[in-house]
């Protein structure tokens, strides 16, 4: 196999067919391939892109280059959600949980922060000892005795996908479709799941801004899971304003104890409650979305979804006192307020800059060995649409010393815009694609 004669051909508009990419991905998960050509290969496909047939071909050929979850022996559905990545998104910490109180497996595959968005990882690192580097066997045990694991992807699972996701985020090729499927799809697959929920983000702060692409997205990967008999459902949800209050690791970790006591933010908690009723339906435990989400809200109000949290991060090695004190989560040295200029409505708060500013207080990474400062982050209370006065507080920066302070100053300086009037946010939630179609959102009240 050369490496060299598919880049050529892809570039020129060729395909690759399944024994190629088989040979490649194995050989490339072995070393034998080296970066520089995997590089030069995927931005020909972002340029070229791949047609469906292909799609499925890389897919497989990742998934096949390294280990599966067994999990057929458990007696209970198994549903993983994956978001395409947006500020402020902590659904997972808040969702994992929550359904497996509710009677769903949830072997839960996360990742770390990508270009300007944060990861699953990164934020439940925060918490003082947790393990996400869990290898297949510890995670089938605790799968077997507590209902969810939140891991990494281990060197085990999907090994040629581990080093591609990598790859691109350094080399500006993260917003291809087909290497977004395939990346999602391979590693989901290996987690032997029977259904997997997508919350495919969509607007200013996304990979994918335009409703089009994410809808384009989801129909690929839904079609992915067909060829695997695996269900997948997806919604599309609004990423032209970070989701909830907090944006930062530590900072989110509080926010979804919040919301795992009944505290949390209402979109959070909305997004979160409408992809738990969809994981619900598709693991057996729910007969419909309504009946899924009466289920969550009680599991919520009873406190038997915080003492499921508590349980997964004593399971993983972390402090599970947190969620009765979150104070034990690290502390950034210096907070400060951010206040309004002038009177005015909030026109903009901007998803992308907010997610440069982290990783300028050192929240996130520019490189992929750099160290993450789990402390430092935002926590912005302006909503797009409200009236402000000159003076009046609009977020907090938290930060280690006195540059970072600048520097959150000026991340939201560019984030959040007032003006004297605002046009309307995206709807939170727009879409549901299913195996049958793409629907306009329909809340569970507004359920048939």
């Amino acid at each position: 196999m050369e490496a060299r004669t598919l880049i050529e051909r892809k570039r020129n508009g060729g395909r690759i067919d399944a024994a190629e990419w088989r040979s490649l991905m194995k050989h490339y998960a072995a070393g034998e391939v080296p970066d520089y050509q995997m590089a030069a290969l995927a931005m020909a496909i972002y340029f070229v892109g791949l047609d469906r047939t292909e799609i499925g071909a890389l897919t497989d050929a990742m998934l096949e280059s390294g280990a599966m979850l067994q999990l057929d022996h458990l007696a209970v559905g198994r549903v993983d959600k994956h978001s395409t990545g947006g500020v402020g998104d902590k659904v997972s910490l808040v969702l994992a949980p929550l359904v497996a109180v509710c009677g769903v497996a949830v072997p839960m595959m996360s990742g770390r922060g990508l270009g300007h968005t944060g990861g699953t990882l990164d934020k439940l690192e925060a918490i003082p000892g947790f393990r996400t580097d869990l290898s297949l066997e510890r995670a089938t045990r605790q799968l077997e005795a507590i209902g969810c694991a939140l891991m990494g992807q281990t060197r085990e699972i999907a090994p040629a996908d581990r080093k591609l996701y990598a790859l691109r985020d350094a080399t500006a090729t993260v917003e291809s479709i087909p290497l977004i499927s395939a990346s999602i799809m391979s590693k989901k697959l290996a987690e032997g799941l029977t259904g997997l929920v997508l919350d495919v983000k969509y607007g200013s702060g996304a990979f994918l801004p335009e409703l089009e692409r994410g809808l384009t997205l989801a129909r690929t990967m839904i079609e992915l899971g067909a060829d695997h008999g695996c269900p997948v459902v997806a919604l599309l949800t609004a990423m032209d304003r970070p989701l909830g209050r907090a944006c930062g690791n530590a900072l989110e970790v509080e926010e979804s104890i919040a919301a795992l006591r009944g505290d949390g933010p209402a979109d959070l908690m909305d997004v979160t409650y409408a992809l738990g009723a969809e994981m619900l339906v598709l693991g057996g435990a729910a007969s419909s979305r309504n009946e899924a989400r009466r289920r969550m809200e009680v599991a919520i109000s009873s406190g038997r979804a915080a003492r499921k949290f508590q349980e997964i991060i004593e399971a993983q090695g972390g402090n599970p006192a947190v969620v009765d004190d979150p104070g034990l989560l690290p502390q950034a040295a210096e907070c400060e307020l951010y206040l309004a200029q002038r009177d005015g409505v909030v026109a903009q708060v901007e998803p992308r800059a907010i997610g440069r500013g982290i990783t300028a207080l050192g929240g996130g990474r520019t490189r992929v060995d750099d160290q993450v400062d789990p402390s430092v982050g935002f926590v912005i209370t302006a909503r797009p649409g409200d009236v402000v006065r000159a003076g009046e507080p609009l977020a907090t920066i938290f930060a280690r010393d006195a540059a970072g302070v600048a520097a959150g100053r000026r991340a939201l300086g560019e984030s959040i815009r007032l003006a004297d009037e605002a046009d309307p946010p995206l709807p939170l939630i727009s879409h549901r694609v299913t195996p049958a179609g793409v629907a306009v959102w329909a809340s569970e009240d507004e359920e048939p």
